[in-house]
């Protein structure tokens, strides 16, 4: 399964919103500009994640997006299915050898597990672990 820009923005569109949580609506430009990503694409984006109840939209001047829940009830998950469809990396074929058959499947659930147990919440205020130290070996 290839996650397309369809996904990856809306998850970056997401995040956002997820990081200004309770400063009021965020515009699709401001978000455009910071991510440097096309406005009318984010527009075509934004769409579905609203039919799908995940944002909700303020008219006016100071108008925008805002989250429909809390950052924690929306999952990877729920955002890449909106987006993207059903997640299923490998078509599962019921005539293929059983072995391969649980393989596929195997790799479907692991995927499914990772998507609908991170939270965007998880991912708004997700920090790395320090710096990695590099060793130099001279020989």
């Amino acid at each position: 399964m290839k996650i397309s820009t369809k996904g990856r923005y809306g998850l970056t569109i997401m995040m956002a919103l997820a990081k200004k949580s309770g400063e009021g609506p965020v515009s699709l430009k401001s978000i455009a500009k910071e991510h440097d990503l096309s406005e009318h694409y984010l527009e075509q984006l934004i769409a579905p994640l609203r039919n799908a109840l995940l944002v909700k939209s303020v008219r006016g001047a100071y108008g925008g997006y805002m989250l429909a829940k809390e950052a924690k009830q929306i999952t990877a998950g729920d955002i890449i299915r909106v987006l993207e469809g059903p997640i299923s990396p490998v078509e599962v074929l019921e005539d293929e050898e059983p072995a391969k058959r649980d393989l596929w499947i195997k790799i479907r659930d692991a995927v499914k597990d990772v998507l609908d147990n991170t939270t965007l919440d998880d991912l708004a205020n997700f920090k790395t672990e320090g710096e990695q130290e590099y060793y130099m070996f001279y020989i």
